[in-house]
């Protein structure tokens, strides 16, 4: 039997000499192994306090500033064919917009292997590749709380319009508001024939007033001509790191024949930012893929991380087109279809999202009033639902694409509401007061959208219906415009935007300088910007007269 003490001496130096700390680890793991070993690890993170962002590799400076107006500018695309067909294919099968690789120059400066993925729900509802139009249902059509996939929703009231009758509601979009998908008042029972029977009398009279089928937009684009599409350009999809002047994206908003020049999604971002309020940098820029030309397109500046950075020390969440204001529990899981983080990854969560929509769905009347400032910027907030009606944009954050952001400021700990998505602005009845809900007319294009049709009822509506549109809704707007105190708030701001947007004037030079940006680039259609600019002048002039009158 061997003695004692050589059974030590068989054990290594090093081992007998840190004995305590082995035995310190040992006993460590056989707790964490009682502790955590059955339970299940969820890598939520909500407590760091340090803002980091991820690491630029590179950021290219360019030969020019990108949104300077004062300046042409030039954007030329070009991708393999095959890859362009692949992804068309995918999208018509079950709506996934997947990347392509592809080289983009901008101003000069060549940019190998961007990203580029079609952008918009509504927009490419008319989209047509091969002479057919993507299904509005099928595969990839998601339900949500017993909602129709893709198919779009019919009227609050669950019935018909009768046949002939205008219709004053948004289109919607093939991907947003048929995700969402929530019942409303008594129409769930009659959700398919009505939808069906709606879509049939709205077709029928598009046709008869010269206008386009449907309740959306004309089927105007087409696959074929990949220079008119909408495009998400993603500088770091195929290289890590990369940025153009601080962005990791940029939209190309679509060119079509009723409006090429989006003369008015120009303007609604110039006075959102006229307003005081966060909002996107736009210019104008000539535009080709693989050789072929198109108008003027409008660059739009991405709410990306970029973004985020210059707003300050917070957390920006993009609000999804499927998403719903719901209170769905604390698992995070659950609210993949709602919001999408865009900055801080790894360290902040959505955790303040989720308590801010169980508050405002559980508060009383009395704890909203009192406590919603110390949550968010109410006065911003004013302003932004204010914007909504004096620009008459119906498809904001209560419309069918669910279209804002939520800001997160880790400073002060509250929230502020970040315009998006303005290419419907300017689209409902000049006349609608400041407390009317704002839709979209049947029939009415956005201002600046062409002329009206033949017999000249673009736009005009019975006046008990004037400015009813068709809309999900939102529960925080719709309680912040019916506390009293909130509903004074929005009243005084909007009348101070009214005179300084407006009755001062503001807005007519803004569109100016839209309609010169867009002029001075190659390719330019001179004649028709004009036409669009007279249509919106018509829309500023009718609404700063009809607000005068319920203003005073």
């Amino acid at each position: 039997m061997a003695q004692p003490h050589r059974l030590k001496h068989r054990i290594p130096v090093k081992l007998r000499h840190n004995w305590k700390l082995v035995a310190l680890c040992t006993a460590f793991l056989a707790v964490c192994w009682g502790v955590f070993g059955s339970g299940t690890v969820r890598p939520y993170v909500t407590t760091s306090g340090t803002v980091q962002t991820r690491d630029v590799v590179q950021d290219l400076t360019g030969t020019r500033e990108l949104f300077d107006t004062s300046v042409p500018h030039e954007v030329t695309l070009t991708f393999r064919d095959e890859s362009y067909q692949d992804m068309l294919a995918e999208y018509f099968k079950d709506g996934e917009k997947k990347y392509v690789e592809a080289d983009l120059t901008i101003d000069g400066t060549r940019i190998p292997s961007v990203g580029i993925r079609l952008k918009g729900n509504s927009t490419l509802q008319g989209l047509t590749w091969k002479g057919q139009t993507r299904p509005r249902s099928g595969p990839g059509g998601r339900q949500r709380n017993g909602g129709p996939p893709d198919g779009g929703r019919p009227p609050a009231d669950g019935r018909p319009p009768a046949d002939g009758q205008a219709q004053p509601n948004g289109p919607p979009p093939a991907d947003a508001d048929a995700q969402h998908g929530q019942a409303q008042d008594n129409g769930q029972a009659q959700r398919g024939q009505a939808q069906d029977n709606r879509q049939g009398q709205q077709n029928g009279q598009a046709r008869r007033n010269g206008g386009p089928p449907g309740n959306g937009p004309p089927p105007a684009l087409k696959a074929e001509e990949p220079e008119n599409l909408p495009w998400l350009i993603s500088f770091d999809e195929f290289v890590a790191g990369r940025r153009y002047q601080g962005h990791s994206q940029i939209a190309v908003r679509p060119a079509t024949q009723q409006a090429s020049a989006l003369l008015n999604e120009a303007l609604a971002i110039a006075m959102v930012g006229a307003a005081g309020e966060p909002t996107q940098r736009s210019t104008y820029a000539s535009f080709s893929v693989n050789g072929r030309a198109s108008k003027p397109r409008l660059l739009v500046e991405y709410l990306d991380e970029g973004y985020a950075e210059r707003l300050g020390e917070g957390v920006l969440y993009k609000s999804l087109a499927s998403s719903q204001f719901t209170y769905q529990g604390e698992d995070q899981t659950a609210y993949v279809d709602d919001f999408k983080q865009i900055n801080l990854k790894g360290q902040r969560d959505l955790q303040p999202v989720i308590d801010f929509i169980k508050w405002v769905e559980e508060a009383s009347d009395e704890e909203f009033s009192k406590g919603l400032a110390e949550r968010m910027d109410v006065e911003s907030f004013a302003r932004y639902a204010a914007l909504q009606n004096l620009m008459l944009n119906f498809d904001d954050m209560a419309g069918p694409g669910r279209n804002y952001y939520l800001w997160y400021d880790l400073r002060t700990s509250t929230f502020q509401v970040i315009n998006w998505d303005l290419n419907f602005a300017f689209s409902g009845d000049p006349t609608a007061g400041p407390d009317d809900p704002v839709g979209m007319v049947f029939g009415r294009r956005p201002a600046g959208a062409g002329p009206p049709d033949q017999q000249g009822r673009q736009g005009q509506v019975p006046q008990e219906r004037r400015g009813v549109g068709m809309r999900p809704g939102h529960t925080l707007k719709e309680r912040f415009l019916k506390d009293a105190g909130f509903k004074q708030l929005y009243q005084r701001e909007y009348a101070a935007l009214y005179r300084k947007l407006l009755a001062g004037g503001t807005a007519t030079k803004l569109l100016d300088e839209a309609l010169a940006a867009y002029n001075r680039n190659a390719g330019a259609d001179t004649a028709k910007a004009a036409q669009e600019a007279t249509a919106l002048r018509r829309t500023l002039t009718t609404r700063t007269e009809s607000l005068q009158s319920k203003l005073s």
